[in-house]
């Protein structure tokens, strides 16, 4: 087998007997890195502290990983002009945290026969948010809701 010492250096090909010898002078485990190759490829390392390494580096990689969250807000048709820009704000923070929006229209009773009202509100809203965020998909309507749903820029 070809063997590697501790510090990475290469020590040729040796017989597993001897690399075992090595291994236990050095107070260290004889670890396979390489298998398939031919001839196999050993190491010498401390296999506990190598198997703490890998973990905490797993656990590094994982806290710094963003998920990224769905968000929504409703709105209706009647839905005035003030509470439009509190929405619209709440979207806006929503974005630069790197969430999506999604923005839902509700339709109840007769304000079905208005739905291009409600269309023209997602439109404006999607405008307000035009700095931070972009149309992933457009407004559109599915039984009594419409929605419209925004990705951050970045």
């Amino acid at each position: 087998m070809r063997l590697i010492d501790d510090e990475g250096g290469q020590l040729g090909l040796v017989l597993t007997d001897e690399a075992l010898r090595r291994a236990k002078e050095a107070g260290m485990d004889l670890v396979e890195v390489a298998p398939d190759a031919q001839p196999p490829v050993c190491k010498v390392m401390d296999y506990g502290k190598f198997k703490y390494e890998q973990k905490k580096k797993a656990h590094q990689a994982k806290s710094k990983q963003k998920i990224t969250v769905l968000k929504e807000l409703r709105l209706r048709p009647k839905t005035e002009e003030h509470d439009l820009l509190v929405k619209v704000k709440k979207a806006k923070e929503f974005l630069e945290e790197g969430d999506r929006v999604q923005v839902n229209m509700l339709f109840k009773g007769r304000e079905m026969a208005h739905i291009d009202v409600g269309k023209s509100l997602l439109e404006r809203f999607a405008v307000e948010v035009a700095d931070l965020g972009k149309v992933e998909r457009p407004a559109i309507l599915e039984g009594r809701r419409m929605t419209l749903l925004l990705a951050p820029l970045k």
